[in-house]
């Protein structure tokens, strides 16, 4: 008898919450009854975490959602418990025991590594390399699940093998929203990385212009400019989703911007060193008295006068040249993003 039954999903990034299943007080008088009840508790907690999913791709961090990673920890527990008081099907015990094993991988991810992201998430702005690092852990902990969910399926499919049940490969519309949350934020990931090297090294050089550092800031310049053509080239590299390349450009627009902040902040630097020379020389005319300043010591000291005044003046036009085109460029942005991610992550509610 060839029975037909649709597969349990090789779970991807964000498809990982299970719900309580109900209580085991139950007999399984076939093999189809044994894969429904895993395949309904699979499917119904895959829906939780996609609530979970939904929640953090439409604007709220995972710390404000922590509660609902807490109550995953819990459903993951009763479920696990809940699988294992299945009895084995006509002696055969291994589909259940590699889904509580699959449970047990899951809570082991989403206690310790989600936990860790959680805390790494306070950190990441600070640095690209906490960025770069925040990410790769969220990498690593669905590598974890896909490899569990691997492992998972192939048993379903030995069992549904020898009692004659023919697997439906077809894609639920849960299956089809998992697979799109991970492209989408796949995508988003990539561009941000680069998006955000550059973003991390204008706020060092906005530093090093607070503290007046001449130094600091040439070095920020140069970095900066290097960062955005870098990124820049990386961008050429990368295939929109879905042949939508509006994150794309939102990030070259302020890659382009960050170019010409490198090539335009000269006029910051050259306007602290003017401001440099002219308190040291302010200081020294001071320092005498009207009737022993010298002529010379006049003609210098409204020369720096003369020239700070310039400076100031070419740093005005320059700094409110740039806060106006940055806050046009990062509205853009920050616009984009949101409409990339409204557009293409699947809405879930419970």
């Amino acid at each position: 008898m060839n029975i037909y039954f649709r597969s349990i999903p090789v779970l991807l990034l964000f498809c990982f919450l299970f719900r309580p299943a109900q209580s085991m007080a139950q007999s399984f008088e076939t093999p189809v009854e044994y894969l429904d009840y895993i395949g309904k508790a699979n499917e119904q907690l895959t829906l939780k975490y996609m609530v979970y999913l939904s929640s953090i791709s439409h604007g709220k961090s995972a710390r404000k959602v922590e509660k609902r990673r807490l109550e995953v920890l819990d459903a993951i527990h009763n479920t696990r418990m809940n699988i294992m008081g299945m009895p084995p099907f006509k002696g055969d015990k291994s589909f259940r025991d590699t889904t509580v094993a699959y449970l047990k991988i899951l809570n082991s991810v989403f206690n310790e590594d989600f936990s860790k992201i959680v805390n790494m998430e306070e950190i990441a702005e600070q640095s690209y390399d906490g960025m770069e690092a925040y990410m790769l852990a969220q990498e690593k902990a669905n590598e974890k699940l896909q490899e569990a969910g691997k492992r998972q399926s192939e048993t379903q499919k030995q069992f549904a093998k020898k009692n004659n049940i023919n697997l439906l490969e077809n894609t639920s519309e849960l299956e089809a929203k998992m697979k799109i949350a991970s492209d989408v934020m796949h995508h988003y990931n990539e561009v941000y990385l680069i998006f955000f090297k550059s973003y991390k090294q204008e706020a060092y050089l906005m530093e090093a212009v607070a503290k007046k550092n001449v130094n600091a800031i040439e070095q920020n310049i140069n970095s900066l400019q290097t960062f955005a053509e870098q990124g820049l080239e990386k961008l050429k590299t990368l295939n929109p989703y879905t042949n939508d390349a509006s994150l794309v450009t939102a990030c070259r627009n302020m890659l382009n911007f960050y170019k010409e902040e490198a090539k335009k902040s000269a006029a910051i630097s050259d306007f602290v060193l003017k401001e440099e020379n002219f308190n040291k020389i302010k200081k020294k005319f001071d320092s005498k008295p009207s009737s022993s300043r010298t002529q010379q010591d006049v003609d210098e000291f409204n020369k720096a006068v003369n020239d700070m005044n310039a400076g100031i003046n070419s740093y005005n036009n320059t700094n409110n040249e740039l806060n106006k085109k940055r806050a046009q460029a990062l509205d853009a942005w920050n616009s984009t993003v949101k409409r990339y991610m409204d557009t293409y992550v699947p809405q879930q509610r419970k």
